[in-house]
Formats: C-alpha cells, structure tokens, sequence
C-alpha cells in the first residue's frame, strides 16, 4: 500500500506539491526506507530486514507496492487479473463483478496465487464485490482497472476519481462525447494518473509507424484507410430468464430498462453487447478506439480532432471518412486501390506504411531500413502499457494514453457513428467540441440516463 496516511507509522509526513502539465499535485518526499534508514542511523545500530518483510526475492516490498481493485473481471477483465497476478508492483486487494461467479472465481485465482508465494501456503486478503461504490470506498486502495462494458465507463470513473483512485480504463473510454469530456474533467480536477486502454500506444511497431509519418518518411500525408467493423444497431432481443448469480439491474445501470437475454450481455465480439447501441458503438468504437486512435497519434490531433466526417454512400458500407483541418483524410475500408487494408494504412506523396499487431510492412522498403535520425521525429518508448501507468502513479506524470488522448480518440470515433446513424455530414468544431449547424444531430452527443445513475 503506497498511501501515506496509510502508512503514517512507517513513513514521514513531509510533502511537496509539484506542478506535472499544469496539474498540481501532492506526492510524499520521504520513502519508507529512506526513513528507516535515517531511523537506524540515529540508533546507531544495523538494520536487519528478513527478506520475508521486503518480498520474496523479485517481489517489491509489500509496503510499496501500488495495492489494486480490479471492476470487471469478465473477458478483458480476467485477463488483465492474470497479467498483473505477476507483476512484482502490484498487490491485487479486492475484485468487483455483478456477476457472482466469476467474483468468486476472480477471488479464488488471486488468493491461490498469491499463496503460492508464501512459505505458508495460504494466503486470504482479497475482498469481493458486488457494488463499485463499496470498493472505491476502501482507504488501503491506490488504483483501480476498469474493465466493464462502455455503458458503464463513465460513472465508474469519474467515482474512481472523486474518491482519489488513479484508474486504468479499458477502451473505448465513454459511450458519449459528452462522458468522455466530463472524464477528463473529473480526472484534472482530482489530479488522478489515468490510463486508457488503447494499448497499442505501448507496442513498438505502432509508434515506429506514426514516427516515420510524422518524420516526413512517406513524404507529405494525404490519406489515413483504417480496416475495423460497423457501428452498433438497435437490437431486439427474447427475454429469457435471468442467470442465477447475475444481478441484471446492476449490469444494465445507466442503460434503458431491457429484458434479460444471454446475448445482450454477452463479450462476445461477434455479437453480444459490443453489437448493441445501448451499451456501445460497435466495432467504431472498440477497435475505433484502437486503429483510429493510431491514425490521431500519427496526426499529431491528441488535443484536437476531424473538421468534417462524411457517412458511407450505405449504410454500414465502407466508406466512412474524416477529414481534417490540413486536408488530410481518414477513411473506414477494406481495400485501398488494390491493396487489402490490415490494421492501419498510410498515403503519402512519397511511400506508404501499413502497421497492425505484429506487422510493420512500407512501399518502399528503404523508408524503415535508415534508422530515425536525431532531428527526426521520436515518440516515448513505452516500456508497456501497465507499466507505464505504474511509473506515472508513482512519478505522477500523464502516461502514454492519458485521459485527453482516449477522449479525442473516441471523440473522433463517436462522430462517425453520429454521421452513420444520421446519414448526414457532420461538421465539428474541434476546439469548442461542438457540432455546427445541426442541432439534431448533436442530441447523440450524450443520451440519457436511467436513474439513479449521473455523471
């Protein structure tokens, strides 16, 4: 646990407050060794710490390690649970689902694991809940991950914030444009570390490809064709009778009233919840979050975004497109000319790049075989997603894909599904973040939301 009103007998109470991009923010100056050091040196004795007080071997010191809540352990959820099982930073102290089997399997994975590292081999010490609310409530947590449905990202957030949690959210940050940028504002003004899950921020052949464009590699841009699925739908669903275990008032939240259906609240990418209007964006959205956000980093647009998005020529064809400011375009397609788009595409007057996960291919190929030169243009090497949000709790830094970014990037995202559903043109104002001249059109920018429940 890093806290220090946490650790008040163990830590001196001296802080600073540092301004970090504008933000100012408190941080404790005096570390738990560094204090019992000095303590030792003013006895004059030596200081004998068992090994089993500091961790074992690889393991950070309990003291200091960054103690987490996990909210959502379902698909993505349970997958993160098991990478940061392993993470020597991390102590994994409480779990959250609506769904009371998989908290109990979340609490049976992570205790077994963490008893497999103790001589005793018994270890108890994670909480499960069924209410966020009662998690966050907690005063021995630093950090939360969030990785429940998009309907409900919003509200858990902007609660992890208010009670001083620094959040990692799964992407797509919000199911609005208007969730998205009251995020950013609850993250500033509780000066919390917020990471976005658009992972591929961490991952080194993406940044190579948006360092290359941005570098002038390729010569000057003209066209951005992204290869990801069609926005959600409105979808019927036969009420079936609701899954033991399974508290369905809970999992709908904000979401309008609907039946229980196995499908609807499934993770299932083809179909499921992910499909539904309600809950989600669609494949605009999630892997919009994803493959349109890599277009925006090679932009450069991570405090700004498109002027204008036109719709496909039908619905849910290829086609959609945002143009920016300089007259660069972005377009949804599977195909380029004769190419077959994969992942992200770029067109320049002088070469072309496609990148996707474990690909990285340019036309010509001497665009990648000079190394970047010094003048040339070098993005943060993340050393990996998690870990990055690591080092920014403790350095209080933004991390790679800090709130701002996954808000421009689904900002962005959620524009095409507003000129997808409307059938029209829309014209944005990035700066203002409104849209001109179409007031109906600009009703999707938020949706209501069944109470309780407000952001």
């Amino acid at each position: 646990m890093m806290r220090v009103y946490a650790q008040a007998s163990l830590r001196a109470t001296v802080t600073s407050r540092t301004s970090i991009g504008g933000v100012v923010v408190s941080r404790n100056s005096y570390s738990r060794r560094q204090f019992m050091r000095s303590a030792a040196a003013a006895v004059a004795a030596p200081l004998v710490i068992p090994a089993t007080s500091l961790g074992r071997g690889w393991r950070v010191a309990p003291s200091e390690r960054i103690t987490l809540g996990m909210i959502g352990v379902g698909n993505m959820g349970s997958g993160h649970l098991e990478t940061l099982l392993g993470h020597p930073e991390v102590q994994i102290v409480a779990v959250c689902d609506v769904d009371a089997e998989k908290r109990r399997a979340a609490v049976e994975r992570t205790e077994s694991h963490y008893a497999a590292e103790k001589v005793s081999g018994t270890f108890r010490g994670c909480d499960g809940y069924n209410e966020f609310e009662k998690l966050l409530a907690r005063t021995d947590l630093d950090a939360v991950l969030i990785a429940v449905p998009d309907h409900w990202h919003a509200i858990i957030s902007i609660a992890a914030a208010r009670a001083g949690k620094d959040i990692y959210c799964e992407k797509p940050l919000a199911l609005t444009v208007r969730e998205a940028r009251a995020m950013v504002d609850a993250v500033r003004r509780h000066a919390r570390v917020f990471q976005t899950g658009s992972q591929q921020r961490s991952s080194p052949e993406f940044r190579r490809a948006c360092e290359y464009v941005r570098s002038g590699r390729i010569g000057r841009l003209q066209s951005i064709h992204v290869n990801i699925g069609p926005p959600s739908r409105d979808k019927y669903f036969e009420k079936q009778p609701v899954r033991e275990g399974l508290d369905w008032d809970r999992w709908l939240g904000p979401a309008p009233w609907a039946e229980y259906n196995a499908e609807r609240c499934s993770g299932d990418y083809s179909g499921g919840w992910r499909r539904v209007r309600d809950y989600s964006g669609g494949m605009t959205t999630d892997w919009g979050a994803h493959h349109f956000d890599i277009g925006q980093w090679a932009l450069g647009m991570d405090e700004s975004g498109p002027v204008e998005i036109t719709p496909p020529p039908k619905r849910d064809d290829w086609g959609l497109t945002f143009r920016y400011a300089g007259g660069v375009t972005m377009s949804r397609h599977e195909r380029y000319e004769d190419h077959p788009v994969s992942g992200v595409y770029f067109v320049g007057t002088d070469g072309r790049i496609e990148v996707n996960r474990g690909h990285l291919k340019t036309w010509p190929d001497e665009i990648i075989a000079e190394p970047l030169g010094a003048k040339e243009v070098h993005l943060f090497v993340s050393p990996g997603h998690h870990q990055n949000w690591f080092d920014c709790i403790r350095s209080r830094r933004r991390p790679i894909c800090d709130v701002e970014v996954g808000c421009r990037t689904i900002t962005a995202c959620h524009l095409g599904n507003i000129a997808c559903w409307t059938e029209r043109v829309i014209r944005w104002d990035p700066e203002k973040e409104r849209i001109v001249g179409d007031e109906s059109a600009a009703r999707w920018l938020d949706r209501p939301r069944r109470g309780p429940w407000r952001i």
